[in-house]
């Protein structure tokens, strides 16, 4: 197996262990985009968020993410970085920098997408940011929300050229 193919499977097992799903992030898809496309379908969604996902710059990005979370929630970064990620602080902003990274991959409308998504938390977002499950989501969440954003700029890019 080249190694192309075990970051892609693990980021796609990491997803799934963190109770994200590529539906879960085709809803986020949707609630952005439902009103700039009459006729959008989930399996539109999907088939977006699956190549945002197929890019090898987001499965870095997810797997980077995803272990930083898991090492918080065992306690294994050092101070002040583990209070930091743990709180989730929002000055720390090296999360974001790592969603922007993703957003960038489909133009500057992701940028847009995910500042409205990032604020108001739709869908799955909701639940990675519930700091009562126990689960430490820092990164994962802006990822979540870059994906989604990077996959509604390349919808929104595929749907010009078409008109």
């Amino acid at each position: 197996m080249n190694r192309g193919n075990q970051i892609e499977e693990k980021a796609l097992e990491l997803l799934q262990q963190r109770g994200v799903k590529i539906e879960d992030i085709a809803d986020l898809v949707f609630f952005l985009q439902e009103k700039y496309h009459p006729n959008l379908t989930m399996e539109e969604c999907r088939y977006n968020v699956e190549r945002v996902l197929a890019k090898r710059e987001v499965q870095n990005a997810l797997v980077t993410g995803i272990q930083l979370d898991m090492l918080a929630e065992k306690g294994l970064l050092d101070e002040p970085l583990q209070s930091i990620v743990k709180r989730d602080e929002g000055l720390y902003g090296i999360d974001e920098v790592i969603a922007l990274s993703i957003v960038n991959v489909y133009g500057s409308i992701g940028f847009t997408n995910f500042g409205y998504i990032d604020k108001m938390k739709p869908g799955i977002l909701q639940f990675l940011n519930d700091k009562s499950t126990g689960y430490i989501h820092t990164f994962l969440d802006d990822i979540i929300g870059a994906i989604a954003a990077a996959a509604s700029s390349r919808l929104a890019h595929r749907a010009a050229h078409q008109e």
